[in-house]
């Protein structure tokens, strides 16, 4: 560590005892403190920083595009989210998220009467989600939310940032080196805390702080759905996602991608099997493992011979729902099965090695949407639609697609306490509550049991709740779907406390969850929850001169803890109906 580091460093340490420190970059500088550093800017990231900010600490954020956002943005996802959203199950601040959203349509857009006075306006009418929109109102939403305290010094933002060394003293963080990927220029940051909301959990290998990638083994976990070894390089797929619309009058064809004759005529290689092409309408159904034939009809359909129309699945823009002459036409985001990357992995691997498989991943989005206008079966029985047309304005990639990949799975910490799927699983929660066998649940379920109608594990510790089915997309270690029941859980403090680092925190995927359980926790109103979670006990953790960990562990603290998330908004616990 050089001279001017550490004595920046000994400024900071004598400046945090009293009060919030000014986060801005001056002129040329190269080192900078802060209460709190955050390096992501996703979901999970913004929601940190934001509680934190309101709570008056000081904040740098990194992100490594130039749009923060995450899920929303970035990676251009509507929100995967439960069906009591609009009113419970997520905290005040993500609903707050969600009404901007609806707001910014209805003050900019010249939206139809009705839509406008729709209170629960949904832009997209996708079928996925009650709030499907354009990623970049989510990202002008986000921005503006921050904007005061940028203007302010509070908050200072360094977007195409990515993290590159850490000074690790045993087991703390004292700085953060990141380095911008327009200039090449370093910039070392030090704050009292960091928090990681990386997509990938980029901060684990760089602190040296104990993590977890791929599958666990049945025998470390006892979890049902568990392989029988751990296979570390056994991960989710991860998708580049892309918008369109359809003017059908007109000829959109893209160039045709290198290597489409690779993904036109790829069966993957899963089990249970694949049906056949990915490049296909037909696919494995995650619940019953039997193939299953989906629709595409961009005339906008619900169904299509009883099969879900891919087209208003994650429909983005509804046009109806504009006044005439707004947009040429619906606008749906592609995130489906057919252009899930199978063939490779974005951690446990080197950064060249990553890099091919995003460049691959995308090679095979650009071949999906090739063949969905050459080659894809019409109901007319022709083939093609010609008038598909890329949208790459709205998804801010230099390919037209999105910026970033839509990322399933991260690094988790060796957590203080690991989410299993005994805690939130419904088969085997119910197998723990009741002593019943599994063939016993299952046939309770099905028969409408209220034995079978269990709770998920109530956490003493909570500090945030969510709702979504265990959901493993296809993974490069060969497993097809796994997608199960979950039951309404809650989000434990000891699964965002790393087992030894003292002032690192996950804001994201990278909690203490397994293969498993990270399926219904990576979702984005809990990943925003476990971000305003993270940001508020570095908070709170700074307030009352406490560690994380010993927070945790005084029974009268972690009440007071509770009740301070709560006072803000944060719901800890789902009510008994």
């Amino acid at each position: 560590m050089n001279r001017k580091v550490e004595s920046t460093r000994r400024q900071f340490c004598s400046t945090v005892a009293v009060g919030v420190l000014s986060a801005g970059f001056a002129k040329g500088e190269s080192e900078r403190a802060a209460d709190v550093v955050i390096v992501g800017g996703g979901l999970g990231g913004c929601a940190a920083a934001i509680a934190a900010l309101r709570n008056e600490l000081s904040v740098i954020m990194t992100e490594a595009t130039d749009w923060i956002g995450g899920q929303l943005t970035s990676q251009g996802v509507p929100p995967d989210e439960h069906r009591w959203i609009e009113t419970s199950g997520a905290n005040e601040s993500y609903r707050d998220l969600r009404s901007r959203i609806r707001a910014h349509y209805r003050r900019r857009y010249p939206l139809t009467d009705a839509a406008r006075n729709d209170p629960r306006l949904n832009p997209g009418n996708g079928n996925v989600s009650r709030l499907c929109s354009e990623p970049r109102v989510s990202l002008a939403v986000l921005e503006q939310w921050l904007a005061p305290f940028e203007q302010s010094g509070q908050l200072v933002l360094l977007r195409e940032h990515v993290a590159t060394a850490a000074d690790v003293d045993r087991d703390r963080v004292r700085a953060v080196t990141v380095r911008s990927t327009k200039t090449g220029d370093s910039r070392v940051l030090l704050g009292k805390y960091f928090i990681d909301g990386t997509e990938l959990g980029d901060l684990l290998p760089l602190t040296k702080t104990e993590f977890v990638i791929g599958s666990e083994a049945r025998s470390e976990t006892n979890e049902l759905h568990a392989g029988e070894t751990a296979r570390p390089d056994n991960q989710q797929a991860f998708t580049i996602c892309f918008a369109v619309d359809h003017l059908p009058a007109e000829d959109h064809t893209i160039e045709r991608p290198d290597e489409y004759a690779f993904w036109r005529d790829f069966a993957p290689e899963l089990t249970p099997p694949w049906p056949g092409k990915l490049l296909d309408f037909t696919y494995t159904h995650p619940r019953s493992g039997k193939p299953k034939r989906l629709g595409f009809d961009p005339t906008g359909g619900k169904s299509i011979a009883g099969a879900l129309n891919l087209w208003t699945y994650r429909r983005i823009i509804d046009d109806s729902l504009f006044q005439r002459g707004r947009f040429a036409s619906d606008i749906s985001l592609i995130n489906w099965p057919q252009n899930d990357y199978l063939l490779g992995n974005l951690v446990g691997v080197d950064n060249d090695e990553a890099e091919r498989h995003i460049a691959r991943a995308r090679q095979l989005s650009l071949s999906l949407l090739y063949w969905l206008q050459t080659e894809a079966p019409r109901p007319d029985g022709g083939e093609g639609f010609p008038g598909l047309r890329l949208r790459g304005d709205l998804m801010g990639g230099p390919d037209g697609l999105a910026k970033a990949p839509y990322v399933r799975e991260s690094r988790r910490i060796r957590a203080e306490f690991t989410v299993l799927e005994e805690h939130v699983g419904h088969e085997q929660r119910a197998m723990v509550v009741t002593g019943r066998t599994h063939a016993e649940i299952r046939r309770a379920i099905a028969a409408g049991d209220p034995l079978a109608n269990v709770q998920a594990a109530t956490f003493a510790d909570s500090v945030g709740v969510g709702s979504y089915s265990i959901d493993l997309h296809p993974s490069s270690g060969g497993d097809n779907y796994i997608d199960f029941a979950s039951l309404r859980f809650q989000v434990p403090l000891g699964s965002l406390l790393p087992v030894r680092m003292k002032n690192l925190i996950p804001a994201g995927k990278n909690i203490g969850a397994t293969h498993i359980t990270s399926g219904c926790y990576r979702l984005h109103p809990v990943e925003w929850g476990i971000g305003e979670a993270a940001g508020c006990l570095v908070a709170f953790a700074v307030r009352q001169k406490q560690s994380p960990r010993a927070i945790r562990a005084n029974r009268q603290s972690l009440a007071s803890f509770q009740k301070y998330l709560r006072r803000q908004g944060v719901q800890t616990e789902w009510a008994a109906n």
